[in-house]
């Protein structure tokens, strides 16, 4: 028997004991205990959304299989504060759990944000197999590094990001020169469009629908699933299906909240997060067969977008070659080896 197995069964005998007691005096009210570990977790997705609708479920297996003894908040669709509020608050335990971007989470670790070069993996194959390896290996020893952060080793999916615009379709490089576009805060998806001559503006996402509906800018870049959960389809007029990152949210954890888990309850909270991030992933593979009709059901105008002639411009412009730079030759030779010669 484990020592969490021991420990829970000692505890259920003692409780046990302690309600036949109280039971007698007449004061037992029947009521669960209260969890012994309270965990907090955050993300900026609609409660609505697969990664929350996982989220409970591993709340439960969670909460079962430690006989109570764990409890998961969850905190959908920034609750919490804007994601670099949030960020600051799991890198001081305020909150236990945080899903976040990489291309956010590169503001504080920038080595993160190789899974994000612009149009590096053409599909799924690509990602899974970089992001479930060496690559995703590589990036959460880059966030290690922080020692008030570490990341659970599966990455939730967010998917492959695309262009939505209120004003002219997006179908080469040259129809982004000079368009007002919100991006994440975020220094590699700001140099991919600055390197198509856009003017990007960095907005943090819970302000996106209100920015575009005042056309303080005129377009944005999301994941698919994202533009229909969002409704900013209400706000935008096309769609273009730029593809130009994949993007997922790295499950992080603050390093000393996690520390203080047992060693075999930090192991079934493991386990069901990766299997929650797994079925997740599923949830958005089996979405991507009926997202575009319904954003087509919804008047957005969806735009084809190769993208050959995106990558040339972001060859020419010395945007490979700069990251390249940036990253060092070891996490380029990694990314290369699943994405292909970029620069």
């Amino acid at each position: 028997m484990s020592d969490f197995s021991r420990r829970n069964f000692l505890k259920t005998a003692t409780l046990a004991s302690a309600a036949v007691a109280a039971a007698g005096l007449g004061l037992y009210s029947g009521k669960s205990q209260a969890a012994e570990f309270k965990l907090k977790f955050a993300n900026n997705m609609p409660i609505s959304h697969s990664m929350n609708v996982r989220a409970r479920e591993m709340a439960k297996a969670i909460r079962e299989e430690t006989n109570g003894a764990v409890q998961i908040q969850i905190f959908p669709s920034s609750q919490l504060g804007s994601d670099t509020d949030t960020l600051a608050q799991v890198r001081s335990g305020a909150v236990d759990m945080f899903a976040l971007s990489p291309v956010i989470l590169g503001t504080m670790v920038p080595s993160v944000q190789i899974s994000a070069v612009g149009f590096a993996f053409k599909d799924y194959e690509q990602v899974w197999s970089a992001m479930d390896d060496d690559l995703g290996a590589h990036v959460r020893a880059e966030i290690a590094k922080t020692e008030t952060l570490f990341a659970f080793d599966k990455i939730w999916d967010n998917g492959f990001r695309v262009t939505t615009t209120s004003t002219r379709p997006i179908a080469t490089p040259d129809d982004l020169k000079g368009m007002k576009l919100r991006v994440p805060p975020s220094p590699i998806i700001m140099s991919i469009f600055r390197a198509f001559e856009a003017a990007p503006t960095s907005i943090n996402f819970s302000e996106v629908y209100s920015a575009l509906q005042t056309r303080i800018v005129e377009g944005q870049e999301n994941p698919l699933t994202l533009v229909a959960s969002a409704k900013l389809y209400e706000v935008q007029k096309y769609c273009s299906l730029t593809n130009h990152v994949w993007d997922g949210f790295w499950m992080l954890g603050n390093s000393a909240s996690f520390k203080r888990l047992p060693a075999d309850v930090q192991a079934v909270v493991s386990k069901h997060i990766n299997t929650a991030v797994l079925a997740q992933r599923d949830d958005l593979a089996k979405l991507q067969g009926t997202i575009r009709d319904t954003l087509k059901q919804q008047g957005l105008e969806l735009v084809a977008a190769p993208p050959e002639p995106f990558r040339e411009r972001l060859q020419s412009a010395n945007y490979y070659g700069d990251w390249h730079d940036k990253f060092g030759d070891a996490a380029w030779s990694i990314l290369e080896k699943y994405a292909g010669k970029l620069a």
